[in-house]
């Protein structure tokens, strides 16, 4: 069955609509330029209203070391998600779980990417969107993804609860990220849209 991430929380009442309605994740955002930004007391807020066994991710982009130490610090985070340029180095340093993003188009080579991170947890592909990294509601050719990769394939960039079920019969990725295909508004996420996104990934991978 393949696992769920509702990413872009920013309030306590998102994360445990996501968590009941099936989510086995949900990602907050540290990065001052994203609309779904979150401070580390907003974080702790989201995560001590959350039911036992839901992962959490903090998601950076090119951020100081002195940041992520800093998150690591204040709230209690299970999973990093690096989406810049970070080199294998600095995300294994941290010594937690880590994510790779991945912004798609022609003439990326996930297989050379996954060589080049082989302890990450796995590759998150996400749609090329100039200057954006992630959160655009973008798709990208599926068809770029090979079959044989190293590591487990996170799906996301442009999902929402009308393509997620083919998306999953499609790639048969090991999990789906989702942020603002669910959402009422930037950061506010819409009960009924994660519900249908929620069934309808479940659906895909039976």
């Amino acid at each position: 069955m393949v696992r769920i991430k509702i990413c872009g929380i920013t309030r306590p009442g998102d994360g445990v609509e996501a968590a009941r309605l099936g989510a086995d994740a949900i990602g907050l955002v540290f990065y001052d330029k994203s609309p779904r930004n979150v401070s580390i007391e907003q974080a702790r807020s989201v995560i001590a209203a959350l039911p036992p066994f839901v992962t959490v991710a903090a998601l950076f982009v090119n951020p100081t070391r002195e940041w992520v130490e800093q998150v690591l610090a204040g709230c209690a985070i299970d999973l990093l998600q690096f989406h810049g340029e970070e080199s294998a180095e600095f995300c294994r340093s941290f010594h937690r779980p880590y994510l790779k993003a991945v912004r798609m188009k022609p003439g990326v080579d996930l297989r050379q990417l996954a060589e080049a991170y082989p302890d990450a947890r796995g590759l998150l592909t996400d749609a090329f969107v100039e200057g954006a990294h992630g959160g655009t509601g973008a798709t990208f050719d599926w068809t770029l993804l090979p079959d044989d990769l190293s590591l487990p394939l996170i799906l996301s960039g442009g999902l929402d609860e009308k393509n997620i079920e083919e998306a999953v019969r499609r790639v048969r990725p090991a999990a789906v990220d989702v942020s603002s295909g669910v959402e009422a508004d930037k950061g506010i996420k819409d009960a009924a849209r994660m519900a249908a996104f929620i069934s309808g990934a479940k659906h895909g991978s039976v």
